[in-house]
């Protein structure tokens, strides 16, 4: 069978600082028709094992330990006992939500997932977070960037940049030299293409992402989870 890519969406409340906000995520599942990764499991499994369907989830990957990445890890691979992936610097994120579990795989840069027919190379892109990375996949043409790299620019926690220049330096040496025609498959909002956003980056350079902050953004949110100490409220 062919691989492909599915999206699921779902939203759910974040707590930033004590404020609640509304956010929603990407969950991808790749596969075919038999067996799927799913990168990114946010927090709603029903929803996610229902596009699964009958097919087996060989593996769960996290692209970062940010919990609305991971919300719901456990319950999507606990049904067909798939193994949990999250980059070893990244776990200690992973346990604020799971406190008392650790995933199966510890992520490192250039390991390779195979589903289906294809295979899923693992980039590190650490910035948002320590152990953020992105997952590309030339089979299909796509790079999966977790909350490193989105449509409108490079992911934040809370509306700020944790740490800017290694996010750059993510985006710049390991996302802008891919081929122009990859798509862009985020955690937060629409799918672009490299080429799209490439032209960007001197500015970004530049530093007109650090210049005067505009007003915050209506909910939900396309930015993700704020820094350590936010909680999902998975009830939502």
């Amino acid at each position: 069978m062919t691989a492909r890519i599915e999206r699921v969406v779902s939203s759910g409340l974040v707590d930033i600082e004590g404020d609640e906000h509304k956010v929603e995520n990407n969950t991808w599942i790749v596969g075919d028709d038999d067996e799927v990764i799913v990168i990114d499991p946010a927090r709603d499994a029903d929803k996610i094992l229902e596009k699964v369907g009958e097919r087996e989830v060989l593996a769960v990957i996290c692209t970062h330990g940010l919990p609305d990445h991971v919300g719901a890890a456990i319950e999507v691979a606990a049904r067909d006992e798939a193994a949990i992936a999250v980059h070893v610097k990244d776990k200690r994120l992973w346990r604020q939500t799971w406190e008392e579990t650790w995933p199966d795989i510890d992520m490192e840069d250039e390991g390779l997932f195979s589903v289906a027919d294809v295979e899923l190379e693992v980039l590190s892109t650490p910035g948002v977070t320590p152990g953020g990375v992105s997952l590309y996949c030339e089979g299909l043409g796509a790079v999966f960037t977790g909350k490193t790299l989105l449509m409108d620019g490079p992911g934040k926690l809370g509306g700020e940049y944790p740490a800017l220049a290694d996010q750059l330096t993510s985006i710049g040496e390991r996302l802008f030299t891919l081929p122009h025609e990859t798509r862009v498959l985020p955690a937060h909002g629409e799918e672009g293409r490299i080429g799209d956003l490439e032209p960007e980056f001197d500015r970004w350079l530049s530093g007109s992402l650090t210049g005067a902050q505009e007003a915050e953004s209506e909910p939900p949110l396309v930015d993700g989870t704020g820094a350590s100490g936010i909680k999902l409220n998975l009830d939502e």
